[in-house]
């Protein structure tokens, strides 16, 4: 929630705002914020130089999703930018230090799409347990293999979540339901136990969990945190699912841990680097082999984006961004 004060100043700042929206959006945000008397400009294909020079336009307030770097060189071109609206989870794509010493605000929609992630969660853990996308692409090719394809049921399983936010309360409350037993970190939460989610250490996790699920922004603490040492601590193999950002987990070290057996079954929403026309030889070469694996099973960051969280992120935002305004 946005406080009386932060409204005030904004308030005295900004008499017509002018929102320059540069990702693709739900219809909700534009309407919304125009028929409230914002001046919108929607560009969605917008190039990086464009949006630089339309920044010097001086719009109040940039909207982005995931495909726009909003790095330092961006933000000091803004002649008179106040608000850096993300509409999504995350503000990784935001140079944060650089647009806080500059007095910009970075909003994001993270509680739009966690029921979302918490479905595209349950479905990669349940199709990798049960070996579903090996299994269809055998029948697709006539190969009937049913001992080969045997399931592991879900029910009674310890499941670990890092990262207890919206989404990862809402991948819990769906483990729940299929009789899990669901242990939780959060280094900056504490607390919240309760009958059916136990708050758990990372020895605990390490040593009870049978699932594993990271549920965390990227941040320069975060990098890298997952990786071979860190599957090393684990007591017994484990399905390990990244339904966060890529660049948590270290791709060469995590194949090596799947090669090794410390994980059993792994579903990435998310890699390291999703610019296929970026690869070098050594991530040609890690991609290869997970696209190869049955033990992995991928999809393209496409988590928290549904139909639904489609308008439910811009109607975050728009409330959000009406709230700071006074409206």
């Amino acid at each position: 929630m946005v406080t009386n004060e932060l409204k005030s100043d904004f308030n005295k700042t900004i008499k017509l705002p002018k929102v320059l929206i540069v990702d693709d959006v739900h219809p909700v945000l534009i309407d919304g914020l125009t028929e409230k008397g914002f001046s919108v400009l929607y560009i969605p294909e917008s190039s990086r130089n464009q949006i630089i020079e339309k920044l010097k336009e001086g719009f109040e307030i940039l909207v982005i999703r995931t495909k726009t770097m909003v790095d330092k060189e961006m933000l000091q071109s803004a002649q008179n930018l106040q608000i850096i609206a993300r509409a999504g989870a995350g503000l990784d794509n935001i140079d944060e230090e650089e647009a806080q010493k500059l007095g910009i605000l970075c909003i994001n929609a993270g509680e739009a799409n966690s029921d979302a992630v918490g479905d595209h969660t349950l479905a990669m853990l349940l199709g990798g347990l049960n070996n579903l996308y090996q299994a269809q692409t055998e029948v697709r090719n006539k190969i009937w293999l049913r001992e080969e394809n045997r399931g592991v049921e879900l029910a009674g399983k310890t499941a670990a979540i890092i990262g207890y936010g919206n989404t990862g309360k809402a991948v819990a409350k769906r483990l729940v339901a299929f009789g899990v037993k669901v242990l939780a970190y959060d280094k900056y939460l504490n607390g919240f136990s309760n009958e059916q989610i136990f708050e758990a250490s990372m020895n605990e996790i390490f040593e009870n969990a049978d699932i594993l699920s990271l549920h965390i922004p990227l941040t320069s603490e975060t990098k890298g945190m997952v990786n071979l040492q860190f599957k090393k601590k684990k007591k017994k193999p484990i399905f390990f699912l990244n339904l966060s950002r890529g660049k948590i987990v270290n791709t060469t070290e995590l194949i090596q841990a799947i090669k090794t057996g410390i994980v059993w079954k792994c579903a990435l929403d998310v890699l390291e680097n999703e610019k296929f026309d970026t690869f070098n030889a050594a991530q040609e070469k890690d991609f290869e082999f997970l696209s190869n694996s049955s033990k992995v099973s991928l999809s393209p960051h496409i988590g928290g984006w549904t139909v639904e969280s489609y308008k439910k992120i811009s109607t975050v935002l728009l409330l959000k961004l009406l709230d700071i305004h006074g409206q």
